[in-house]
């Protein structure tokens, strides 16, 4: 009699598969945190685009060099990351990731004394940099910490906290960085024939300066808290010591290749979308910039609500198979973004957020799949997929000079990548 398949969350022979390590709790919950920690600079990123916009008086397109210079410190210091924790220790590198962090957000003060957007720009790659050291070992960390059936399910868990910091962000640069007070020209104008812009200006300029220096002294305090903590030996990482790592065998894995490529196109969609979202919602609904603040806050909430349920949806669903099919959902949306610019247009953008909320864990957790020993080399390979990023948002910039909604089309195209690698693309085949 042919026996049916196994649960994905049971073994064959029916015992469960543990989802968390026995006697683990202090490192899997620190580690864990950090997921929250790096969420804030991730999506204060969007309200520093209008901000800058307003503050330094700058395009849409040169405003999109935020998410340039952020996501370039992924690009760069991935592989660096990697190499350093595979010499050293996931602990070591994540405490130096923390430090960079809150390095960089301490560059904020001098970059607002001296009213330098290119300061800003320095000081958000600093930040970047050391969030590179924490993704690229936070992701396998949690990924191997346990049973290799639970990790997608492990790395959704840890990545729903992702989603909490960035409404945590969004909020917090909505309430203490928008001051809601947006000039019209001719208001502009009497402020320069009165000698009072320039104030205005810098005054506009000060107001990113606190949550960065409060969010700095939280980073470096973690920081000391992990140093003095003590953290498992993951058999990987053993194994990682002694094995010679190299990219011609890594490539040889085709899943993993395609992971690196779609991680690439799905953070360009995700990065450009909610780094123009608050445009998106002025230009077609006139509502101020708080508005669009609150309203940039609740599609982050159902990011969070998207990552929780599709954790809990794995436990019966293939996680390609959910991935491909949310892929899908969202050409959807994104295509009626694009046709109806509106309240419906901005609805279904909206929505794009909880269904894209399962595909970074899920992208790399299925790209991870039987790298063994090369498994930290290749997490550090699929974090500089996030540089989408620093392409797709100033790319979406440019469309947007001209029409926001045609913009929308960037991230669309990205969706159908994601699509092929969810249902086809993640399948695990012999090393070539």
């Amino acid at each position: 009699m042919i026996q049916p398949p196994a649960s994905p969350s049971v073994q064959q022979d029916g015992a469960p598969h543990k989802f968390f390590p026995t006697g683990q709790a202090l490192p899997f919950f620190l580690v864990t945190a950090l997921f929250f920690l790096w969420g804030i600079p991730h999506n204060l990123n969007d309200v520093l685009i209008r901000q800058f916009m307003k503050s330094f008086e700058i395009s849409r397109f040169q405003a999109g060099l935020v998410q340039s210079a952020f996501y370039m410190g992924y690009f760069l210091l991935s592989m660096p990351a990697a190499l350093f924790m595979r010499r050293y220790s996931y602990k070591a590198g994540l405490v130096t990731g923390l430090l960079f962090y809150s390095a960089g957000t301490l560059l904020f003060y001098p970059a607002a004394m001296a009213g330098r957007y290119g300061f800003f720009l320095g000081a958000l790659f600093v930040i970047a940099s050391g969030l590179a050291f924490l993704e690229t070992g936070a992701n396998p960390f949690i990924a191997q910490l346990g049973d290799p059936a639970t990790s997608e399910r492990r790395l959704n868990f840890s990545q729903a906290f992702n989603p909490i910091g960035a409404i945590t962000g969004a909020l917090v640069g909505t309430v203490f960085i928008f001051s809601g007070i947006e000039l019209n020209p001719a208001q502009i104008e009497a402020m320069k024939t009165a000698g009072t812009y320039d104030a205005y200006l810098r005054h506009e300029t000060m107001r990113v300066l606190t949550p960065y220096l409060v969010l700095g002294c939280v980073a470096f305090c973690w920081a000391m808290v992990m140093l003095r903590t003590r953290f498992p030996v993951i058999a990987a990482e053993v194994a990682g010591n002694t094995h010679k790592s190299s990219l011609r065998q890594l490539f040889r894995h085709r899943h993993f290749v395609l992971a690196v490529v779609t991680m690439f196109f799905y953070n360009g969609a995700q990065v450009g979308t909610w780094s123009y979202f608050i445009q998106y919602v002025q230009d077609y609904t006139h509502q101020p910039e708080k508005f669009a603040g609150y309203f940039l806050t609740g599609t982050l909430a159902a990011f969070m609500l998207g990552r929780f349920s599709s954790t809990w949806l794995m436990q019966y669903i293939r996680p390609n198979v959910l991935m491909g099919s949310y892929a899908l959902i969202n050409l959807g949306l994104v295509g009626i973004g694009v046709a109806l610019p509106g309240w419906i247009g901005l609805w279904s953008i909206f929505l794009t957020s909880f269904f894209m909320s399962l595909m970074f864990p899920t992208i790399f957790a299925l790209g991870l799949k039987q790298l063994g020993p090369d498994t930290k080399l290749g997490g550090s390979m699929i974090v500089m997929g996030i540089a989408g990023g620093a392409v797709f948002t100033p790319l979406m910039g440019l469309v947007a000079v001209h029409s926001m909604a045609l913009a929308m089309l960037v991230p669309l195209s990205c969706y159908a990548v994601i699509a092929y690698f969810g249902f086809i693309g993640s399948r695990v085949r012999p090393a070539r």
